[in-house]
């Protein structure tokens, strides 16, 4: 009964019922009469309590417990939703996700057993249902669960049907044992007749026994166990050094227990000759060591934990997988013709070539189509990072103490599931960027005459090959003249150079690491780690980030993100002798510039291009090839772009457009931000894909 299979299903579902909780309960804080999210909201925590159950995490499940008794209540109407009982509801979510978190790491729910939070709703439910103070509800909470048990019963009452037999082998261990100091204990144990999952319970009763010692046999056996060939009623034997009573506690907290009696068991010292006889079979059945007979009646010792391996799983629709199949056919029926084609005995080879041809333009348009079919397969809509802000927004409102609210559109918005992983941590940043620089107190905004909530915005929508989030805000803008101020104090810049800036220049420097104009530190932000880490990610993604602001009116920051990493369309150049990949979506135009128009300003090439004066960038000396040198009077030079800047790539001559597949270069080569990855081309060749971003 090794529930570790069930782990990456029940961190999965886990997952989803905590996220359905938060965001039901942000609508039942504003819509306390909801009657249609009060059901959502108990069934969620139904589900989740039965999982936890299920999967034997007593902590977990007990918390979820509570808070369904409180769920019910709402749901029955003999309770109202209070503010204070919202913040004591998130505050269990919280505690939920911190379990989950933690079997996500080590497979184990932790030992914070959350008493305060338990207290907390024993004292909600005494309010809403008795009018009362509240004082009492711990308590009276405390003492429920031992109210609730049922006083001891005799003997007969407890699994009175089953008989336990003892092999030589298992007295002999059981006699080795009393002489270490271990107690033998047949544990009778009787599961409720409403329960559903027998084996589950039995396997429950099984861990909880291991945490007091060594498991010597199971009647009926294990196997019978798991495969539920029991009625409500099964014994085990154990050795332990605890006494009855605590043996019979641990298999008592396992939920839907009816009872369980505890019995010590003694066997005589035996004759000589058998203890030499017995000896070989003992040998290993000795406390702390895996006897064979005990090894097959019991459940497997719990190993050391592991970190589990978490399922990142993409849903797909049945349609995209139909299409998909259909493809994937149509490959088959293509390799099936060239294969033909190439057995034929065709007296002219012109003929041959020409069906020779017509499969491969075939076989192009079949792995063109099965490209879009899986890049269909791994878009996951934007919505599954997004939806966690509305809570965090909620929660820095009350912290900030300011009222605020978060508006987003566009979370169908769909993007490739590398990228989407990626996403979350600086889109976290910036939203909390908005809610504690960005917006202003009620006061202040009182005082300018604006409403006195805040509004964030997050939209999100697709733009050709390229999907654009907005984030903004209508609080005060960034103050550049302040920027400038921490800017030369802290160094960065001079106030020469400050002369020259323009507003954008200063905007740029809050993207620098361990740059904030925030007056004081908090736990929200301040400290100078977000903006920096925000757009080092995005351009890891092969994307932009670009801020806009207004004095008085607000911010907005806009990434830019491809809609996939794993197949680009690309311009294939060659420098020296070596072939080089540039993303086209970095490219402007492509030129023919003459030589004599190359001018130097401040020591550096540049050419004016249609009255722009652009910057030149010899790939051959950034990359160290060396250079074979013009062959006429003009240069091939790629104009790239990111932003409002632009350079030009001088190479040696041009290939054409191809589409790659990226392969990540790894971690064995001390790779240089140039460089962004690496691609076979057809002639089995590698070339290198030029990040153009890290070269402007």
């Amino acid at each position: 009964m090794d529930v570790s299979q069930y782990l990456e299903v029940f961190i999965e579902e886990s997952k989803e019922h905590l996220q359905a909780l938060n965001e039901h309960l942000l609508i039942l804080e504003k819509e306390p009469e909801n009657e249609n999210t009060i059901n959502e909201i108990f069934r969620a925590a139904h589900s989740l309590k039965g999982m936890a159950g299920t999967m034997g995490y007593k902590r977990m499940q007990r918390l979820t417990h509570d808070m369904e008794n409180v769920f019910q209540e709402i749901r029955s109407g003999k309770m109202k939703v209070r503010p204070e009982l919202t913040d004591t509801l998130f505050g269990g979510l919280d505690a939920l996700q911190e379990y989950v978190d933690n079997i996500v790491d080590s497979q184990d729910e932790g030992t914070n057993d959350n008493q305060d939070l338990i207290d907390k709703l024993a004292m909600e439910l005494d309010i809403g249902l008795h009018g009362g103070s509240g004082a009492a509800a711990p308590a009276a909470a405390a003492a429920a669960p031992a109210a609730e048990k049922p006083a001891e019963p005799a003997k007969a009452e407890v699994a009175s049907g089953i008989t336990i037999t003892y092999a030589d082998h298992e007295k002999a261990a059981i006699i080795e044992g009393s002489t270490q100091g271990f107690n033998a204990y047949e544990v009778r144990v009787d599961v409720q007749e409403t329960c559903l999952l027998k084996a589950a319970r039995a396997y429950l009763v099984f861990k909880a026994l291991e945490e007091t010692g060594e498991i010597i046999k199971s009647v009926p056996d294990a196997q019978m166990i798991e495969d539920e060939k029991f009625d409500f009623s099964f014994a085990v034997v154990i050795l332990s050094k605890q006494s009855a009573e605590d043996v019979r506690k641990r298999v008592m907290n396992v939920s839907e227990i009816k009872d369980a009696l505890v019995e010590k068991k003694v066997f005589e010292e035996p004759k000589e000759e058998v203890k030499e006889e017995a000896a070989a079979a003992n040998t290993a059945a000795q406390p702390g060591t895996a006897a064979p007979a005990p090894a097959q009646a019991a459940p497997a010792k719990a190993q050391p934990a592991k970190k589990a391996v978490v399922n990142r799983s993409v849903r797909v629709d049945i349609e995209k997988l139909d299409d998909l199949m259909n493809l994937v056919s149509e490959l088959i029926i293509a390799k099936n013709g060239l294969s033909a084609v190439s057995a034929s005995d065709m007296k002219s080879s012109t003929e041959k070539t020409n069906q020779f041809n017509e499969q491969i333009e075939y076989l192009e348009r079949i792995t063109t189509n099965i490209h879009q079919s899986v890049m269909k397969v791994r878009m996951v809509p934007i919505e599954s990072v997004v939806n966690r802000f509305p809570r965090m927004i909620r929660d820095l409102s009350k912290k900030l103490n300011k009222p605020m609210e978060l508006y987003m559109t566009g979370e169908e918005t769909e993007l490739d599931r590398t990228v989407i992983d990626e996403i979350g941590d600086p889109l976290m940043h910036i939203l909390r960027n908005s809610a504690d620089h960005g917006l202003e107190s009620p006061e202040k905004r009182r005082e300018l005459g604006k409403p006195e909530v805040g509004s964030i915005f997050l939209d999100a929508y697709q733009e050709g090959n390229s999907v654009i989030i907005k984030c903004s805000d209508d609080g005060g803008g960034i103050n550049t003249e302040k920027v400038k101020q921490k800017a030369i104090e802290k160094g960065t810049i001079t106030p020469e150079q400050a002369e020259t800036m323009t507003e954008k220049d200063f905007i740029d420097l809050l993207f620098k690491p361990s740059f904030s104009t925030a007056d004081k530190i908090s736990d929200v932000s301040g400290r100078g780690v977000g903006l920096d880490v925000v757009k080092s990610k995005i351009e890891s993604l092969s994307g932009t980030v670009e801020c806009k602001t207004e004095l008085g009116k607000g911010t907005t920051f806009t990434i830019s993100l491809p809609l996939t990493l794993a197949i680009i369309q690309t311009l294939m150049v060659v420098i020296g002798e070596e072939k080089y990949a540039i993303p086209l979506g970095s490219i402007d135009t492509i030129e023919d510039i003459p030589i004599n128009e190359i001018k130097s300003v401040e020591g550096r090439e540049v050419v004016n291009l249609r009255g722009t004066v652009i910057p030149l960038i010899r790939l051959a000396d950034v990359l160290d090839i060396p250079n074979v040198g013009p062959d006429g009077e003009t240069l091939t030079v790629v104009v790239v772009s990111k932003s409002d800047k632009k350079a030009g790539l001088i190479v040696d001559s041009l290939m054409g457009q191809l589409e790659i597949v990226i392969k990540s270069i790894g971690k064995y080569i001390s790779n240089s931000k140039l460089i962004s990855g690496a691609t076979i081309l057809g002639d089995g060749e590698i070339a290198l894909i030029l990040d153009a971003n890290a070269l402007l």
